[in-house]
């Protein structure tokens, strides 16, 4: 089984449930948005990823922040911010029963991590 977290609403969720569903993968999910992401599991991420592979520069919650919001130079301030605003952290981020974490959604990438 994996571990799903995301924002249920997120089109880029919503196409790695369908094609989880569809290929008979089973899977938890977790919801950043109500349930929030544990700081601990966030350095995680950014020690095994790069805080810079976490980030979701593109949506409208980035577009939204102060440019002294935006600069972000360290693992610490990236964060800090993808506590305050979950919205921030790249979507899905999915960790297997190996320990390994891949983040973002592309079909054949996934194929290969899940099985």
């Amino acid at each position: 089984m994996i571990k799903i977290y995301g924002i249920k609403n997120c089109d880029t969720m919503k196409k790695a449930f369908a094609w989880c569903d569809s290929n008979g993968i089973s899977y938890e999910f977790h919801d950043y948005k109500k349930q929030g992401v544990p700081r601990e599991r966030l350095v995680h991420w950014c020690r095994t990823l790069g805080w810079q592979a976490l980030m979701n520069t593109k949506g409208p919650t980035w577009r939204k922040l102060t440019p002294e919001q935006q600069a972000i130079t360290t693992q610490g301030q990236a964060v800090a911010l993808m506590m305050e605003h979950s919205s921030v952290i790249r979507r899905p981020v999915v960790e297997n029963d190996g320990g390994q974490i891949l983040t973002g959604f592309d079909p054949t990438v996934f194929d290969s991590f899940v099985r």
